[in-house]
């Protein structure tokens, strides 16, 4: 059985950096051996960004996103059906992606709390056709 890690795509030695993640969260996904760094600076093969509010996801999802490399992933996770009080769900968190251009790929569960979807940069010449958002600028030339 796979790992949520290999679910996800997390491949040893990547870059990383998380956002509000707790240790329960960090601990399901069993991570393979990544460097795990605490300042965002540089550039990342992995963010993961953990929110229950959307104006949480607003405000720090361009943030990271300056910091993703091209083929890196940007994983957002939010309470499964309402639970910490979110305001959140699969078509807020797909919308706010796309509203700074990056798009969204595979959907998956953390654990019994936290849902994810992973965002990626579009590639060039990819049309975009999402029921829950359209995608307002391409950010990259891929």
């Amino acid at each position: 059985m796979k790992t949520v890690a290999q679910k996800m795509g997390i491949k040893e030695n990547a870059r990383t950096y998380f956002v509000n993640a707790s240790n329960e969260a960090i601990n399901a996904i069993t991570l393979p051996d990544v460097e795990q760094v605490k300042t965002l600076a540089g550039e990342f093969d992995y963010i993961h960004l953990f929110v229950k509010q959307s104006d949480e996801q607003l405000d720090l999802f361009p943030k990271l996103k300056d910091h993703l490399k091209l083929n890196g992933m940007l994983w957002v996770s939010w309470p499964k059906g309402g639970q910490l009080n979110t305001d959140l769900s699969l078509p807020k968190v797909i919308k706010i992606g796309y509203e700074f251009g990056l798009v969204e790929s595979t959907c998956l569960s953390i654990n019994s709390t936290w849902s994810a979807i992973k965002f990626t940069h579009p590639k060039k010449g990819k049309i975009y056709n999402n029921s829950h958002a359209k995608l307002k600028s391409r950010t990259t030339n891929r």
